[in-house]
Formats: C-alpha cells, sequence, structure tokens
C-alpha cells in the first residue's frame, strides 16, 4: 500500500480537473483543511481538521493514477470517514470546507493505492454493515425537504448520517463480489420464480464462475446488498428504482404482479406456535421490488410436515465462508452501552422507553416506563441525549435501518429477537425505530418488530389470494406510482377513487367484521415494516383496533391521546404496504455510535 502525495504534476493536473468539474470559488472564501489517511485492518480511515466558521466539508475522490472521473461527498460537519478497502482500490482524497456559496481551495491531495496480489488469496468474509443509500431527507408527510439543522424537526434522519459505502466489483463471469463483506453474489438470478424447494435444489445444482459451492444466502446476508433509496411504480416498473444497486446486479419485476420482488433466503423462524396460524413455517425474505423484510410460507409446517402451500419467490445465490456474516460478537461494557466488536458499532443497552429526556433511567415503577415515541419526538429525543453526554457520548444516532437489522438474532425461540444479555427492552413485543424513512410511502419509517408482526391476515380472511398462493394485495394496498409528479406534488393518505374495505367470499366487509382476535403475527419477529412517523402530518391518531391489540399484548389500558369520534380503520390507511398492519405509531429507540 501507498499513502504519500503525488508528484507536483500530477497534483497540478487535479487540481485542474477538479476545478473544471467543481468551479472552484475566486470570492472570499474559508481555510483549506488539511487532510491525513490512516489504513488500519482493512479499514481507510480519512481525516481532516475543523476550519473556522462552522462550514460543510466536500470530499472529493478520483481513481488513481488515472482521473476518469471525479465524484464528490458532501460530509456536512463531519470530519472523518472510514470505510473497508478492497484488492485494486487505489484514489485520489482532497477535502475542501464550505460556507454558503464560498469554498475553500484544496487540502493537501493524498493517494493510496492496495495491491492487487491480495485478491489472488480467498476472499475473508466480514461483517460490514454498509449505509443504506437513503440520499433525502422527508417530513412527515412524506415531502422531500432540505436537510434539517441541528434544533430543527426531522433532524438526525437517515440521509444526513453517511456510513460505510456499498462497493462491488463485477468479475466479468456472472458474479459480483461485495468488496466490503467479501461476499460474492451471482449477478444475474433466473427470471422464474419458484418454490422453496426448488430454490434450495437450484442453488445446489448451480455451477457459476467456475465454482459449485453457491447456497441461500441468510436473511442477513441478503439484506446486506440492499439500497433503500428505491420507490415501486406498479404502473410503469421502467420508472420504479429497485431496492438494489442495478449498476452491478440485475432485478426483473413480475409485470403482472410487480410488488412480488421477495427472495429466498435460509432463515426461518424458529418461534414456537402460540395459535394455529402460527404452525406454518416462515421464511424470511426482502422484497426488492417494495422495500419490506418479512416472512413468507415455504411450503412447510414447523414440525416439519408439508402445508403444500409455499409461495414462489426469486433467488439470488451467494457464496463466502457461512456463519461470518450477520453472527455478533457483543461486549457489555458495563456503563449502559453495549460494543458488537463483529461491526464496530457501539449500542445503548437500554431502549428509549426506559430513558427520560434528560438522560436518568426510568424505574420499572415509573408511570412512564415503557412509554413510546412518535418518529419525529425520537429524533428530537436524540438531540436532547447528545446535550447531556448520555452515557458518556455525545454523538449517538437513530440507527439506519440496516444497522437496526444487524443485531436481530433471527434464531431466537422467545421474544424479544435479539439478545436479552444485552439488550434491555423495556416492553419485549415492541417495535424500534430506525432513521430509514419508507420508500414506497415516505410518510411512514421503516422499523424493526423485535416483538411479532401482527397484522390481520387478508390472505385467510378475504378472497385476494391468487392462484400461486402467494398474497394478492387488494387494489388499495397496490403502492400509488404517481411517477410524474414532483414530490411536493405528490398526494399523501389514500387516493379518493380507491376502495378502502375489503370483502371475504361471501361479501361481507371485513373492515367491519374484524376483531382483535383477527391480528395475528403475519410478518414474524425481526420483520422490518414502516409506521406513520407522527399524527401530525397523514394521520391523527392509532386506529381502534391497533389500539385493542396494543391494550390486549401488554395487559393495560392504551395510554396514548385519541379521539373516540375519528372512525379511521386499519383498513382506510391503505398507503401501508398491508392495509390491515398493526399500527403503533409510539414506538421505541436503541441509538448506536461507530465504537471505532
Amino acid at each position: 500500500m501507498k499513502v504519500s502525495s503525488p508528484f507536483k504534476s500530477v497534483i497540478t493536473s487535479l487540481i485542474i480537473a477538479l476545478c473544471l468539474i467543481t468551479a472552484c470559488p475566486v470570492s472570499a472564501k474559508p481555510a483549506a483543511p488539511s487532510l491525513s489517511l490512516e489504513l488500519t485492518d482493512g479499514y481507510m480511515t480519512i481525516r481532516w481538521n475543523e476550519v473556522g466558521g462552522n462550514p460543510d466539508y466536500l470530499l472529493s475522490y478520483a481513481p488513481y493514477p488515472t482521473v476518469d472521473y471525479i465524484n464528490q461527498i458532501n460530509m456536512q460537519s463531519t470530519t472523518e470517514l472510514t470505510f473497508s478497502v478492497w484488492p485494486g482500490a487505489a484514489f485520489y482524497l482532497a477535502v475542501q470546507a464550505q460556507i454558503g456559496a464560498d469554498i475553500s481551495g484544496y487540502s493537501n491531495i493524498e493517494y493510496f493505492e492496495i495491491p492487487l496480489a491480495v485478491s489472488e488469496t480467498v476472499s475473508e468474509i466480514k461483517f460490514v454493515v454498509t449505509d443504506a443509500m437513503q440520499t433525502s431527507c422527508y417530513d412527515n408527510e412524506g415531502n422531500v425537504i432540505d436537510p434539517p439543522e441541528p434544533g430543527e424537526l426531522y433532524y438526525g434522519q437517515d440521509a444526513q448520517h453517511q456510513g460505510i459505502l456499498p462497493s462491488y466489483t463485477d468479475n466479468g463471469d456472472g458474479t459480483v463480489t461485495d468488496n466490503n463483506t467479501g461476499l460474492m453474489w451471482q449477478q444475474t438470478p433466473p427470471e422464474d420464480k419458484m418454490s422453496y424447494d426448488d430454490a434450495v435444489e437450484y442453488v445446489e445444482n448451480l455451477e457459476l464462475g467456475g465454482y459449485t459451492d453457491w447456497r441461500l444466502p441468510t436473511i442477513k446476508e441478503s439484506f446486506s446488498i440492499a439500497m433503500l433509496e428505491g420507490k415501486l411504480n406498479a404502473e410503469d416498473t421502467s420508472l420504479a428504482l429497485p431496492y438494489i444497486d442495478t449498476d452491478y446486479f440485475d432485478f426483473f419485476y413480475n409485470e403482472a404482479k410487480p410488488y412480488t420482488g421477495s427472495y429466498w433466503t435460509s432463515t426461518v423462524c424458529k418461534m414456537p406456535a402460540t395459535n394455529d396460524y402460527e404452525l406454518m413455517e416462515k421464511n424470511y425474505g426482502f422484497n426488492w421490488a417494495d422495500g419490506h423484510l418479512k416472512s413468507y410460507g415455504d411450503g412447510y409446517n414447523i414440525d416439519g410436515t408439508s402445508s403444500g402451500s409455499s409461495i414462489p419467490a426469486g433467488v439470488r445465490a451467494v457464496r463466502g465462508e457461512e456463519n461470518v456474516y450477520g453472527v455478533n460478537d457483543f461486549e457489555d461494557n458495563n456503563d449502559g452501552t453495549i460494543t458488537d466488536k463483529a461491526t464496530g458499532l457501539m449500542w445503548t443497552q437500554q431502549d428509549s422507553g426506559a430513558v427520560n429526556d434528560d438522560g436518568t433511567i426510568r424505574a420499572v415503577t415509573d408511570e412512564n416506563f415503557g412509554y413510546g415515541r412518535t418518529w419525529t419526538d425520537t429524533l428530537a429525543w436524540v438531540e436532547k441525549m447528545n446535550a447531556v453526554n448520555y452515557l458518556g457520548h455525545n454523538d449517538w444516532r437513530l440507527p439506519d435501518i440496516k444497522e437496526l437489522q444487524s443485531i436481530v438474532q433471527y434464531e431466537k425461540t422467545e421474544l424479544p429477537a435479539t439478545d436479552p444479555d444485552y439488550f434491555k427492552l423495556s416492553r419485549p413485543d415492541c417495535y424500534v425505530w430506525s432513521s430509514t424513512t419508507c420508500g414506497d410511502f415516505p410518510e411512514m419509517a421503516d422499523y424493526i418488530a423485535f416483538g411479532k408482526g401482527y397484522g390481520i391476515d387478508l390472505a385467510s380472511s378475504s378472497s385476494d389470494t391468487s392462484s400461486d398462493g402467494e398474497m394478492e394485495p387488494p387494489s388499495d394496498m397496490t403502492p400509488r406510482t404517481d411517477g410524474d409528479l414532483s414530490d411536493s406534488e405528490r398526494p399523501v393518505g389514500p387516493p379518493p377513487e380507491m376502495e378502502t374495505t375489503e370483502t371475504t367470499d361471501s361479501g361481507t366487509d371485513v373492515s367491519t367484521t374484524a376483531t382483535v382476535d383477527d391480528f395475528v403475527d403475519v410478518h414474524r419477529p425481526g420483520c422490518m415494516r414502516a409506521d406513520y412517523k407522527d399524527t401530525e402530518g397523514t394521520v391523527t391518531q392509532v386506529p381502534e383496533l391497533s389500539r385493542a391489540q396494543w391494550a390486549k399484548i401488554y395487559e393495560t389500558e392504551y395510554p396514548y391521546p385519541f379521539d373516540e369520534s375519528n372512525t379511521i380503520t386499519e383498513f382506510d390507511l391503505s398507503n401501508s404496504e398491508n392495509a390491515a398492519d398493526y399500527i403503533v405509531i409510539y414506538n421505541y429507540a436503541l441509538l448506536v455510535r461507530d465504537a471505532k
């Protein structure tokens, strides 16, 4: 590896090229930062000093030694970036300070080069959680907004923190290597969907790129390549953006049912059955078309007998050492924090339901213990925690959905779906917010259900079941397209022309006959769903059935504000991926920071 300044002529050429791209300022400008690089255990850390005036920092990078392109990232106030490097990685790096329209000159221009010889060895698999790649900020109605400043509403959401950038190599043989994790992926999946058994047989017989050791990925491996900037356009898939980087991975929409983009994994829910519905074995999968992670019937019951009802799903094979990616290595720091040595992330041990706004811990007997917050209030609460130096740190953030999913333990046989030896959730059957906005419905934010993934099973309570066994969303559950509208013009709430009721085979209106007993664990613990950000935008309260479900779960009176005259139902909220999902709104948070 080399880490040094190139020859003067190369610097001059790069500066000229950078100026042509970014238009070097000629007016008064802030001081130029000073840049340094450090390589440690396969991770490159870029640091630069703070300069006066509270500027944003613009990080520019270009390939070394030939400048084929120049990219730039606005790091906002951040003065450090760490990412994993890979064999053959070679880049120029420079940083500028920007205050308004004034941009400093460039820092010292550095470069690094990682020898290709390393690629001749077997790829080491690493549990690296990459950025969710959400680049826009949103308000509670789903409108794109300018990045909020500290102290402003909605500050601290996903797009405002730059994590480890995804990095892939197209091997030119039908395979793609993830340079962060070391996993090798099938580039082009088969277009035809298949049952779970057929998927297992397919990967066992797959020969691709000279390799025969292909397998189904785990759900954590599969989610590692998710890109949460996607958005489905069900009416015209040419305008849709899959939840995966299509510069490297091929993805095919089912034109007849474009929302059915789930792919098989090897991860099966291990929770024991508490009712007849839960006797069906469920396999976790991520839907690359609509951006949801949940479970699907794989054709078996939990006792191993055949159920005869496997959904058809896609397959993208992976290879690489098993039981490495997704395996946590938690360490209790005995100060209220937990470090995952596998990912380099530090977590709060207690969730927000046990913490007051001043950072003090609520006693279990406190009347506010286990009290949830809206997504909007949770973002503000994170700022309060940093202001009081909560647990000795002032750089906590609400995790993005990929960071949060990294601590789920899908092999659990009891709730919560994470390790209770390390995480002390105020309610084991709870939902935990991420900072990530739902791509298809940006008035909602993504969460992980560390408890059961409740919903009303429309496949069994209505006639909306497709002939191939996969749940067919009714018309009012299909994501709207609005492909030609700007975000400010995009309507929120159910479109007026859509039906907001479901009917059984006999024609009964399910929205008027459903009871709290119809809620079942449709999606299973560890699923990724979306909930409304607060009660000041698209919705004003939790519907009656969901309130009753909350009271049933926790065996206590529903504690949050509601108006009995408001008759909104789960079936009215058709801008949910499942119109009958359990709606909570007042959820919980675990905070994260970079331990490295």
